[in-house]
C-alpha cells in the first residue's frame, strides 16, 4: 500500500496515515498493523488507537525518541501483514427489534417503503465491520449498513437513550454502550453489554472485528439479560477469513 505517512501528533503521540478513503481495506491494513505492534513489543509505545483511516501511537519519550520510533514504524509498515489481513472475528449480538425496544422501527420502515419485518431481516442479513472505536466507550462505528434502511436522524434528539439500544443514523448503525443523549432512530435493543468497566476486558471487541445481528423475541431478550447480569452469558463468536 502506498503514501503511508507517518506525521508528529504532539510531544508524545505520531499519526499514521493511511490511503484517505474509508473502505475494508484500509481497515485491514490498520487492524494487522496493530496486531504487528502488539507482537513486535516497542518499547516506550504506550497505547495504539485506530481510526478510519489513520492510527494514532502513543509513546513516552523519556523511553524512545521520535526518530527512533519513526525508525521503528518505517520498517514494520513495510512487513507482510497477509495473516492479519484474513483475519475475521463475527461476535454475535441478540437484539430485540421493535416495540417498547425500538420506538422509532416504524419510523425506519415508513422512510424505507418497507415493512418493519423487512427492515429487521435486511438489519440482520450482514456482518458489519467496526472500523473504529469511540464518541463513547465501547461504541462501534459500524461499516455495512444496506442502503434502503439508511435513515435520517431524529430532528429533536432524545435526552436520554438506554445502554444496549440499537439504532440507525444516516448511514450507520450501531450500539449506545451506555446512557446517553442521541439522535439515532431506535429499531431494537440488546441485553448484551459493549461496554463494562466491572468486567475483566470493558469493551468487547476490537476494532477489525464484526457485528453480527440476530432478532430475538421478549422472552429470549429478558433470559439473555438474567445471564448477562449474573455474568454467565457469552456471545456467540465465528472464526473465519475476511
Amino acid at each position: 500500500m502506498q503514501n503511508i505517512k507517518i506525521l508528529t501528533a504532539g510531544d508524545s503521540s505520531v499519526l499514521i496515515e493511511f490511503k484517505k478513503e474509508i473502505s475494508p481495506e484500509i481497515n485491514r491494513k490498520i487492524t494487522s498493523t496493530v496486531q504487528l505492534m502488539k507482537e513486535q513489543h516497542i518499547e516506550g509505545v504506550v497505547d495504539v488507537i485506530p481510526a478510519f483511516c489513520s492510527l494514532l501511537v502513543n509513546y513516552d519519550p523519556r523511553v524512545i525518541s521520535y526518530e527512533n520510533l519513526k525508525k521503528r514504524l518505517t520498517l514494520l509498515l513495510k512487513m507482510e501483514t497477509k495473516t492479519g489481513e484474513q483475519r475475521k472475528r463475527v461476535y454475535e449480538i441478540p437484539v430485540c427489534y421493535g416495540g417498547e425496544y425500538g420506538p422509532d422501527l416504524e419510523n425506519i420502515a415508513k422512510h424505507a417503503g418497507l415493512t418493519q419485518e423487512e427492515v429487521i431481516q435486511i438489519h440482520s442479513s450482514r456482518d458489519y465491520l467496526i472500523y473504529m472505536l469511540g464518541f463513547l466507550p465501547g461504541f462501534c462505528y459500524l461499516g455495512g449498513l444496506d442502503e434502503r434502511i439508511h435513515t435520517p436522524r431524529l430532528a429533536n434528539p432524545r435526552i436520554k437513550i438506554h445502554a444496549g439500544s440499537v439504532g440507525i443514523g444516516g448511514s450507520q448503525t450501531g450500539i449506545y454502550p451506555l446512557d446517553s443523549p442521541g439522535g439515532w432512530q431506535l429499531m431494537g435493543m440488546t441485553p448484551v453489554k459493549t461496554y463494562d468497566p466491572l468486567r475483566e476486558k470493558p469493551i468487547l471487541v476490537e476494532a477489525g472485528d464484526y457485528i453480527r445481528f440476530r432478532p430475538v423475541d421478549e422472552d429470549e431478550y429478558k433470559r439473555i439479560k438474567e445471564m448477562v447480569e449474573r455474568g454467565e452469558y457469552q456471545c456467540t463468536i465465528y472464526e473465519g477469513e475476511v
